[in-house]
């Protein structure tokens, strides 16, 4: 009996396909999220980023204000160092004062002995006056001698001769009274329209005591600001020339951030826009409100010592950045003081777009940006000193 066989009787039944859900369910959430990420994107660029331009490259920058001495001389004394609190007029350098001194006290002489020889000259008008009055009374007496005898001369009561002697006597006093004349008008040259505090010659003494006393008080180098002491170089026993720097003073107060932003960035920056700027010395934990004070008329590279020159064969595009001048809330500073050279965070907001480009020109009776009080006092106490001199050698009535 033969028995047949079917292949297909033997053959694994066929498997249903995998269901895809899972994938396409992953699918569905990954498309999910990138669209709402894109739609958090574009949310978040119109109505935010593209109204702000913020940079990395900004540092603090500040007054840096140099220490020189005025007049040559030896360092004996050094009151400040780097770190101190210094105040507007302080003593930071004292110099040997002795040939100071001794030039002051010359010029102290100069000027009393200069007070009275010009007293000597009023005295000299007075003296000429007296003097012509009693040669126009000698010219006076031998005119009327000339004329009596030339009378008598008729009749013989007076000689020729004697007529003469009389002519020659009134010819001589003529001349005595133009000599006198003429003496007292080079006197009075020297001191008409003056005073003795106001004479020419008093007033030459007088600035040479204003010099000698100015660089006796220059002896003692000031700080011209109130700040912090920075970059000490100086040392005792030094021999300094005037313009070498001593140590430089830095007003922490007056500080502010200069952020170099790439050129394609300021399209909408405008002076006196808000800006965020944080420190990396706090960190993200303060921040301090500025505004934008100033754009930069260049980039950094134009004002380098030695600028590109683009003129080559070979030359490349590179973004250029401008400097921007952001002044910070001076309450701010004052509760977390920032140093020179400190790098920033700036963010600027761009959505107000009134404000200038260029800044516009400040007025004529604006007070000065920066201005310094601390050496008002020496050129008065110069006049004082010098107003004494000349009456202590005046006479007592003018006293």
């Amino acid at each position: 009996m033969t028995t047949e066989i079917n292949p297909q009787a033997n053959a694994p039944a066929p498997q249903p396909a995998p269901k895809n859900g899972k994938r396409r369910r992953a699918l569905m959430i990954l498309a999910t999220v990138a669209i709402l990420a894109g739609i958090a994107w574009l949310a978040y660029y119109l109505l935010y980023a593209r109204w702000h331009q913020d940079t990395d490259d900004a540092y603090v920058q500040g007054n840096i204000v140099s220490i020189v001495p005025q007049t040559t001389g030896t360092v004996i004394a050094i009151d400040a160092d780097d770190g101190m609190k210094v105040e507007a007029g302080q003593p930071l350098v004292e110099l040997d004062p002795n040939d100071a001194q001794v030039a002051y006290d010359q010029a102290v002489a100069n000027l009393a002995a200069t007070v009275r020889q010009v007293r000597g000259l009023y005295s000299s008008v007075d003296a000429g006056k007296a003097d012509l009055r009693a040669r126009k009374v000698a010219v006076d007496q031998a005119r009327a001698d000339v004329r009596r005898r030339e009378g008598l001369v008729a009749t013989g009561a007076v000689s020729r001769e004697e007529l003469a002697h009389a002519r020659d006597m009134l010819a001589a006093a003529e001349a005595a009274l133009s000599a006198s004349g003429g003496e007292l008008s080079r006197s009075r040259a020297l001191v008409d329209a003056t005073t003795v505090g106001s004479q020419p010659q008093v007033q030459a003494a007088a600035s040479q005591l204003r010099q000698a006393y100015l660089n006796l008080q220059r002896t003692a180098i000031v700080a011209p600001v109130s700040g912090y002491v920075a970059q000490r170089s100086v040392q005792l026993g030094q021999r300094v020339q005037p313009g070498a720097t001593l140590m430089t003073i830095v007003p922490l107060e007056q500080v502010w951030v200069e952020a170099n932003f790439k050129e394609t960035q300021l399209t909408k920056m405008r002076i006196g826009q808000p800006v965020e700027v944080h420190a990396d010395l706090y960190g993200g934990d303060v921040e301090y409100d500025g505004k934008v004070a100033a754009l930069g008329l260049g980039t950094g590279s134009a004002f380098s010592l030695l600028p590109a020159q683009n003129a080559s064969g070979n030359w490349i595009k590179i973004v250029q950045r401008v400097p921007v001048r952001i002044e910070l809330d001076p309450k701010q500073l004052a509760e977390h003081p920032l140093r020179i050279g400190l790098s920033m965070g700036v963010d600027v907001a761009i959505r107000d777009q009134s404000g200038l480009m260029l800044a516009g020109s400040r007025p004529k009776s604006a007070k000065p940006l920066l201005a310094t009080s601390a050496y008002d006092r020496q050129l008065a106490d110069a006049n004082a000193l010098i107003r004494k001199v000349i009456e202590r050698n005046l006479p007592a009535s003018h006293g």
